[in-house]
């Protein structure tokens, strides 16, 4: 699978309903890691709504971030989160779900869908995934 069709995946698992944007990050990504699916959309399940529902830190940026933690195994784990929020924020405006949904014009200002692509894809071109 190739990184732009796993970052589709995560949207298109978002998009669902049955996935919250660290669910849909984290399930993309599973491959990354030794845990299934199921897993980590249990591991990540109370991420969502800008890290548990206090519209802080993105769930689909804290996803890439617990995939990182769990590929590296925690060597290197910090300036590499470091890097990926860097990236995400300068991709999507913002790091925190209530300035994300910041409405603008009648939009927010990174949809979530948005946001879970863009979180995917830079997790990837971080690790060199194709």
């Amino acid at each position: 699978m190739t990184l732009q069709e796993r970052a589709e995946k995560a949207v298109e698992m978002k998009l669902s309903g049955k996935y919250n944007c660290a669910q849909a990050v984290t399930t993309a990504l599973a491959d990354q890691t030794s845990l299934s699916e199921e897993k980590l959309k249990q591991i990540s399940a109370g991420f969502c709504a800008g890290m548990g529902n206090l519209e802080a830190t993105c769930g689909a940026l804290i996803g890439a971030g617990m995939i990182t933690g769990l590929k590296t195994e925690g060597q290197g784990t910090l300036g590499l989160t470091r890097q990926i929020q860097e990236e995400f924020a300068r991709r999507c405006g913002a790091l925190k779900c209530k300035d994300l949904k910041a409405m603008t014009d009648g939009k927010p200002l990174c949809p979530c869908e948005d946001c879970v692509r863009n979180a995917v894809l830079v997790f990837g071109e971080t690790f060199g995934l194709n």
